[in-house]
């Protein structure tokens, strides 16, 4: 079976693709500890989970990805208050993209560090919508995939070093004539690690996409619930990265053999 813009799926790998699906919200658990716990300097891998009405401290079973919500009802154990579905949505969401990463990019070494690159965004677009900051430890991750990455195609790595300067170079330069009112620091930093990861072609790619994507849903939200002028860039960045990870080559090549055809 092939579905459109998403290649062919064998009736032979829905188990694989059920294992990377279990594999991405088991991750996605992780990221929700990430997105509570980093804005609050809090430790992330030491301080067990715990109930944020009572402090109850969280068995095993209560931390099954998708399943112990759905079994509780979305309520704690002991004190029965209310827990946000945000943790429900982003271990799915998680799970979802994991799946449209191996399904578009095929089975390879890259599409897994795609994988880790797209829970980054994930936490990095969370923690900047709610606060206006990117973490810089977040930013360190992704460019330590974008060197692992780096190290496995080597006979690219000019193409990656252009990508890591060409887009955050020019935001440097905003962000100092602004005194970083046009653009925040860690944007910077954002698009210096993707562009390493991604190359210059996606990243710029990814810079364009994150910019009509911010003008447009920033827009409608400002006439529609009153938002504030003031804009977190980085969920529109990160969601123009992943586009460019799923479909940044083939846009590229349409693109390039449009420009031949009506030239």
């Amino acid at each position: 079976m092939t579905i459109a813009g998403l290649g062919e799926i064998n009736a032979y790998d829905l188990p694989v693709y059920l294992m990377i699906f279990l594999f991405g919200i088991t991750i996605g658990s992780f990221l929700n500890v990430c997105i509570l716990r980093i804005p609050l300097k809090e430790s992330i891998t030491f301080e067990r989970s715990h109930c944020m009405s009572c402090g109850y401290q969280l068995q095993w079973f209560d931390l099954i990805p998708l399943f112990s919500y759905l079994f509780l009802r979305g309520k704690c154990r002991k004190c029965k208050a209310h827990i946000s579905s945000q943790y429900p949505i982003v271990e799915a969401v998680n799970g979802v993209l994991y799946v449209l990463v191996f399904l578009i990019n095929g089975w390879s070494i890259d599409s897994l560090i795609y994988c880790f690159f797209t829970s980054a965004l994930l936490v990095l677009s969370v923690i900047d919508f709610r606060t206006y900051e990117i973490p810089f430890g977040i930013n360190v991750f992704i460019l330590g995939l974008g060197l692992i990455h780096l190290v496995l195609h080597l006979g690219d790595w000019v193409e990656y070093l252009i990508g890591l300067l060409c887009v955050s170079l020019f935001l440097e330069v905003l962000y100092q004539i602004s005194g970083g009112t046009w653009i925040g620091g860690g944007d910077v930093k954002l698009m210096a690690s993707a562009g390493l990861l991604l190359g210059w072609e996606n990243i710029l790619l990814a810079f364009f996409l994150g910019c009509i994507l911010g003008s447009v849903i920033h827009v409608l939200r400002m006439k529609f619930s009153g938002e504030e002028h003031v804009l977190a860039m980085g969920p529109y960045l990160a969601a123009g990265c992943f586009l460019a990870v799923l479909w940044g080559d083939r846009f590229l090549n349409w693109y390039l053999g449009f420009m031949r055809v009506t030239v």
